[in-house]
């Protein structure tokens, strides 16, 4: 299975995590916290292993080692670490938990999980948001939601897409999102909804492919002139992680980076998350659509800060968490 690891972060072989809770116990013992030992520590561990650093610090210095660290330090560099000590599954359900309470809906934050994440991943996060948060994840989207965006967002919240490809149906199915979008006056949202929301992704790619054939145009230019706002970025969100999720993170961290100052909160969330699911592969998706290294983007975005300020506060220290997790374990 080694070879099919696509995560930059890998578990560390000779790992103690006694020993690494002493390590980051005497870094933040005194004055100042010596940051960089954290960091190269920290980042050159899996999440498993960072969670049972958790459990040794506790047991030999009887407090919370996120605690601990938050107290040390602060900023993005907090933020990123804390993210880093989560389990991933927590992390998103905590992401979403942010994105729904309070005033307002961080829409792009809910697009971008229940976009992207498995049917095994959804049902993991609703189990840990219902432990973490007391409440029912699809009750609390369907209270902040509204109309067929919200149809869809429970749709993916079933985690429960069909498996393979019905090959009888591939011709159908682009039939009916051409006779649902471009070939009648009007949209017919339900439709792309149903077979957008439902189908596996291989179902998917071959529809998509029939769809071409058929309007002469990609299913996302209909998708983009038949719809609007939060619908229509979710809709893409789909089809683009259908195609493919590297290329949908790969765009996701683009322009995240093309704003107005480095929207840090989405390069945090999907540099963490995607460690050790698929970086690898971001970063050829991102080398090939854009035709340069992600590392180099966001070191010109933040090492040279032209973007939202340095991942964490030294400026021109090269040890820049994000970086790091790029580069992979070390």
């Amino acid at each position: 299975l080694a070879g099919l690891y696509r995560g930059s972060v890998r578990p560390f072989v000779s790992f103690n995590a006694k020993h690494d809770a002493e390590v980051l116990h005497k870094a933040m013992k005194g004055i100042g916290t010596h940051e960089d030992t954290v960091l190269m520590l920290l980042t050159s561990r899996s999440n498993d292993q960072r969670q049972q650093i958790k459990a040794a610090y506790k047991k030999a210095y009887g407090k919370d080692l996120v605690s601990a660290l938050k107290s040390e330090i602060s900023g993005l560099f907090e933020d990123l670490i804390v993210a880093l000590m989560m389990p991933p599954i927590s992390y998103d359900a905590t992401q979403l938990h942010k994105a729904i309470k309070g005033a307002g809906t961080d829409d792009q934050v809910l697009i971008e999980i229940l976009a992207s994440r498995s049917g095994e991943q959804i049902k993991e996060i609703i189990k840990v948001y219902k432990k973490e948060f007391g409440g029912k994840l699809e009750k609390d989207i369907y209270g902040d939601t509204d109309g067929h965006y919200r149809k869809l967002l429970v749709i993916l919240l079933q985690g429960s897409r069909e498996e393979g490809i019905d090959e009888d149906n591939v011709e159908n199915d682009a039939k009916e999102l051409y006779a649902a979008g471009k070939g009648k006056f009007g949209t017919d949202e339900e439709k792309f909804i149903t077979i957008l929301g439902n189908r596996s992704a291989e179902h998917l790619q071959r529809v998509f492919a029939a769809y071409k054939k058929l309007s002469g145009s990609d299913i996302e230019d209909s998708i983009t002139s038949e719809t609007t706002g939060n619908l229509e970025n979710l809709l893409l969100a789909v089809v683009k992680c259908a195609r493919s999720v590297p290329d949908f993170f790969a765009e996701t961290l683009y322009k995240s980076m093309r704003r107005a100052g480095t929207d840090d909160e989405t390069l945090t969330r999907v540099m963490v998350s995607r460690s050790e699911e698929d970086l690898l592969d971001i970063k050829a998706s991102f080398k090939r659509m854009y035709g340069t290294s992600l590392y180099s983007t966001i070191q010109g975005e933040h090492v040279n800060g032209r973007g939202g300020g340095v991942i964490y506060d030294r400026t021109g220290d090269n040890a820049i968490l994000i970086l790091i997790l790029i580069s992979g374990s070390h």
